[in-house]
């Protein structure tokens, strides 16, 4: 998916293309082993969506972007790299944008330690953008450590709510889409009720983003996933389409028998067809949509009808490709 080409906004393309020096630019520090580690995700490419809401908050997508508007989207870009490092490690990932994890080639030690420079340099760039950026990107890495933490002690707990995964999900997803929107409003410079009615479009963004994913898991393919379906199943992650077929009167009691442990590979199937035969998919595509309809009505309430309109095309494309059964 080229966000970019879906949201069709003149100065977009040309941004992300200032956008990449800066970000080498930003991890790298004249130690050649150092500077291999913290670029070899860089180098590895990426939809570098975060930047791409920073960047189209703070001009619509239509001006030139000022070097602020600039460092606040390699600000977040960088949160997300470091969270990928370290969730490669928790999940013994081998593989990551189709080369080999930081963990696989660099070992675990040097991942997180990287990915701990990462922050840091993200620290010091959001501070240079003034206090209030410094807090609001701080207060977001914590949500995003309580979001995990929340998923890590859910895992392979069938009693888990689907308020507990809202919440898990709103932390480890939502709440870098939400600050990547908010932190190029307040580059731009935008009315305060503007700041905030793009935060609100992506937080609800986010959750599009992580319900979709969670939905794909279970029926998309491995070519769209970069990795086997039923994946979470396996790994004790209980997400939404999981925790509704639970609740199913027909095919909960089938699944119940399935989970609580780690599965094989033939139980990872047959958990997945459970899943992916109930009505949870179609359920689970509603949520999305009823996120893509809040999405686009925050968006509304900015300046620019341009942006609107694109940044709710982009929301509602999100769920308009997923199976409605």
């Amino acid at each position: 998916m080229n966000v970019v080409e879906l949201l069709g906004l003149p100065a977009l393309e040309s941004q992300l293309a200032l956008l990449e020096p800066l970000l080498v630019e930003s991890v790298v520090t004249g130690d050649a082993f150092l500077d291999e580690v913290t670029t070899h995700l860089l180098s590895a490419g990426g939809k570098r969506l975060r930047p791409v809401l920073a960047l189209a908050a703070s001009t619509s997508g239509m001006r030139e972007a000022t070097r602020e508007d600039l460092l606040g989207a390699v600000a977040v870009e960088l949160v997300h790299l470091a969270s990928l490092y370290h969730d490669d490690v928790m999940d013994e990932a081998t593989m990551r944008r189709n080369v080999e994890s930081v963990n696989s080639r660099f070992g675990n030690l040097v991942a997180i330690v990287a990915g701990d420079f990462l922050l840091a340099r993200s620290a010091e760039i959001a501070a240079g953008l003034g206090v209030e950026i410094a807090a609001l990107l701080a207060a977001t890495l914590g949500e995003l450590c309580q979001g995990q933490v929340a998923e890590v002690h859910a895992a392979f707990r069938m009693d888990r709510s689907r308020d507990q995964y809202t919440v898990a999900i709103s932390g480890k997803t939502a709440s870098l889409m939400a600050t990547s929107c908010r932190i190029g409003a307040l580059t731009g410079g935008l009315d305060r009720g503007v700041v905030d009615a793009y935060t609100e479009f992506g937080r609800c963004f986010g959750m599009i983003f992580q319900v979709r994913d969670d939905i794909l898991d279970v029926v998309g393919t491995k070519a769209q996933l970069g990795k086997p379906a039923g994946q979470d199943l396996a790994e004790g992650i209980y997400t939404l389409p999981v925790l509704l077929t639970l609740d199913d009167p027909q095919a909960g009691p089938a699944l119940r028998e399935l989970l609580g442990h780690p599965l094989d590979a033939e139980a990872q199937e047959q958990a997945r067809t459970i899943v992916a035969g109930s009505g949870a998919i179609a359920e689970s595509v509603q949520v999305a949509r009823s996120y893509a309809e809040q999405a686009a009505a925050a968006i509304a309430a900015g300046p620019s009808v341009e942006l609107a309109e694109a940044m709710a095309r982009l929301a509602h494309t999100l769920v308009d490709d997923l199976p409605s059964h």
